[in-house]
């Protein structure tokens, strides 16, 4: 049990003054995946009923260990008053939108399924069509406690779902660099070829699947 954060807490100043507007439900969303070249961008949504309720230690996922994020994630989902919304977006339909519309899409998934949401606190840049008022924060996730939580649930719903892709395509490492464009995960993509949930339209992939003339003409 890592216990519950102060309402003194700086990460509530967001979500404080929009109480104190009266907006008694505030939803923090966040991303997690979207500059990677393989696998889903995901979104997640949380909102704090009870702010005695708040878990401590809530930060930017990327500033916590994976051990932190994951005993996190556990004490947000177990906590009766944390309401939550998960929505991935698969890589197909990434191509086929643009991952711009597809992130705003997530995020309005994973908002959709707290129904009595009255305001979001973003993280990054305003988003469109989310179905209620919203305030982009950017580095939101390291000043709002409700954007913190959904990068922490957005973080490792999506690792845990690249650990299970890896164990499809093992040759590909997902467990490793989860789909971002490392230099071990571009050097496999170059030597195997892309796989089903590598995104056709980012590179290097795009470029691998479609060579430059000059390219073609020198495998011939």
């Amino acid at each position: 049990m890592m216990g519950y954060m102060s309402m003194n807490d700086k990460l509530l100043a967001c979500e404080k003054f929009k109480w104190a507007e009266g907006f008694s439900f505030v939803a923090g969303i966040d991303e997690a995946g979207r500059g990677c070249c393989a696998g889903p961008v995901v979104a997640a949504a949380v909102v704090f009923t009870d702010p005695a309720k708040i878990p401590a230690g809530l930060n930017d996922s990327k500033k916590l260990s994976a051990r932190t994020r994951m005993e996190l994630r556990k004490q947000i989902l177990e906590e009766p008053s944390i309401l939550y919304g998960v929505c991935e977006i698969s890589p197909e339909e990434i191509d086929r939108i643009n991952i711009l519309r597809a992130t705003w899409k997530a995020m309005a998934g994973a908002l959709s399924q707290i129904s009595c949401a009255q305001f979001a606190l973003v993280d990054g840049n305003p988003v469109q069509s989310l179905g209620c008022p919203s305030l982009a924060i950017v580095k939101g996730d390291a000043k709002s406690a409700s954007i913190a939580a959904a990068s922490i649930l957005a973080k490792t719903h999506r690792d845990l779902y690249m650990d299970r892709i890896a164990e499809i395509y093992p040759e590909y490492q997902f467990q490793i660099h989860k789909g971002y464009c490392t230099r071990l995960h571009t050097d496999l993509i170059r030597k195997l070829g892309p796989c089903p949930i590598h995104r056709k339209t980012f590179e290097p992939v795009k470029s691998i699947l479609n060579p430059p003339d000059w390219v073609q003409e020198n495998l011939f």
